[in-house]
């Protein structure tokens, strides 16, 4: 019998697959498909302190094996997040839960957490938005500007705090130090790399606001290279993001040195993707001659 139980800053999971947050909405509508119990965790939708209607449409477009997204953080806002969404959830998921939170300003990411830490398990910090009090800067494209919102949210959050990093940097391990020197408890990488596509007929770019986030397959291993990096930089668990669509891809995620691993734009092409990974798991590692999948961690030097 093979153990497929990871220890996430300090919270168990019974294995390590995770539905990316924005990928997966807020959890409750897939328990539709299926039993969502055979999950590990649910990253839920990326929620702000006041609702958010979105960017202008149109803001998905594929690419090869990929795809970009300009959603805008679409969200009803932290109180409804709270009050009904994560409830609503609770009813069909007996798992962990982890609250995805995104701010504008330092304000708005303790303002935010205030209300959602107190419902789920672990917190998740989305730095990739645009700071309005620095110029449109996302705070995580520096160490200050991470570090200062990780300070913040400490402050008020007693749970769990994992940051999701931006990939669109010159250097990621530094600003994962600075994150982990701030006071995080974990990292998520990657989010989304800035992409863009053009219709060539109408002469155009395809999305409304130009450029977009790319996810798929096609970052798998810039997602990979930059676990590796900095689960060997820092002494806090990393959760690898980025292209994940197969139990091979978890288990080379987790030996790159991801404790868990989430699956995020394949849920868009395959809503069944994850119960799919979790049932595969255990004969992969069996082929690999695994028996429990938190010793394969960081197993590269």
């Amino acid at each position: 019998m093979v153990d497929l139980s990871v220890n996430l800053c300090g919270v168990k999971l019974q294995n390590p697959v995770i539905p990316a947050s924005g990928t997966f909405g807020f959890g409750a509508e897939m328990s539709e498909v299926y039993d969502l119990n055979v999950l590990g965790s649910i990253s839920i939708k990326g929620t702000t302190f006041e609702p958010r209607f979105g960017n202008p449409t149109p803001r998905i477009a594929e690419c090869p094996s990929g795809l970009l997204n300009s959603v805008g953080l679409q969200n009803p806002g932290a109180k409804v997040v709270a009050e009904e969404e994560i409830p609503h959830l609770r009813q069909h998921f007996h798992q962990p839960i982890i609250g995805n939170v995104c701010g504008f300003s330092l304000d708005d990411y303790r303002a935010c957490c205030e209300l959602i830490a107190p419902k789920v398990e672990i917190v998740e910090l989305n730095i990739s938005c645009p700071n309005v009090h620095n110029g449109g800067m996302a705070f995580g494209t520096t160490p200050d500007g991470a570090a200062s919102v990780v300070k913040a949210v400490r402050e008020v959050c007693h749970k769990p705090l994992i940051v999701k990093l931006s990939p669109n940097v010159t250097d990621i391990v530094v600003i994962a130090k600075a994150c982990e020197e701030a006071g995080a408890d974990g990292l998520t990488l990657i989010n989304t790399l800035l992409g863009m596509r053009i219709d060539i007929r109408r002469r155009q770019p395809v999305l409304a606001r130009k450029m977009g986030g790319f996810s798929g397959p096609a970052v798998f291993p810039i997602a990979l290279r930059m676990v590796y990096q900095v689960s060997k930089a820092c002494h806090i668990p990393v959760v690898g993001c980025g292209g994940v669509a197969s139990a091979e891809d978890v288990v080379e995620m987790m030996m790159a040195g991801a404790t868990a691993v989430q699956v995020g734009s394949e849920n868009l092409r395959d809503p069944f993707v994850c119960p799919q990974i979790v049932e595969s798991l255990p004969s992969v590692m069996k082929e690999l001659k695994i028996n429990k999948l938190s010793e394969i961690i960081g197993i590269i030097e």
